[in-house]
């Protein structure tokens, strides 16, 4: 059994206090930004950053979905800021990862969890991350879309 990880980048063109308090954001941004994969949205606890807690269910393909209950947590350390959603439900952690970038903030988003042993954790590790990806990539484009948009109101 190994670690699957999928992990997709993006920069936006808005300072790295503007991303940050956007990804924070589990009341009013989240809800906008999460692409159709994403269904069934709960704010659970909280809802700005470190404390929150909410919950959605990710379908990954149209035969595997994944109730996730997100913990968050935040770490602001010199030359980058990160947010941690912990599913309660299992292996899986999704790290934020936000950065100065020359043409504003670069946004790394990972995502890993426990694979599955033997033949089923082999085509696990193949896939999975591909397809996680396509769906990091919506997230992150919506996130750019938000943050760069609301820049110009």
């Amino acid at each position: 059994m190994g670690r699957v990880t999928a992990n997709t980048t993006i920069v936006i063109e808005a300072p790295v206090a503007a991303v940050t308090a956007a990804i924070a954001d589990y009341a009013q941004v989240r809800p906008r930004i999460q692409p159709e994969e994403y269904t069934a949205y709960r704010l659970l606890e909280g809802g700005q950053g470190h404390g929150t807690v909410a919950a959605w269910n990710l379908r990954a393909t149209s035969k595997r979905s994944r109730d996730v209950q997100a913990e968050v947590t935040v770490e602001d350390a010199p030359g980058h800021w990160s947010l941690v959603e912990k599913d309660a439900n299992s292996s899986m952690a999704t790290v934020y990862t936000v950065r100065e970038a020359t043409a504003g903030s670069l946004v790394e988003m990972t995502t890993s969890w426990k694979g599955a042993g033997g033949v089923g954790g082999f085509f696990e590790r193949l896939f999975a991350p591909a397809g996680l990806k396509r769906i990091q990539h919506s997230l992150l484009k919506n996130l750019k879309d938000d943050v760069e948009g609301s820049a110009g109101r």
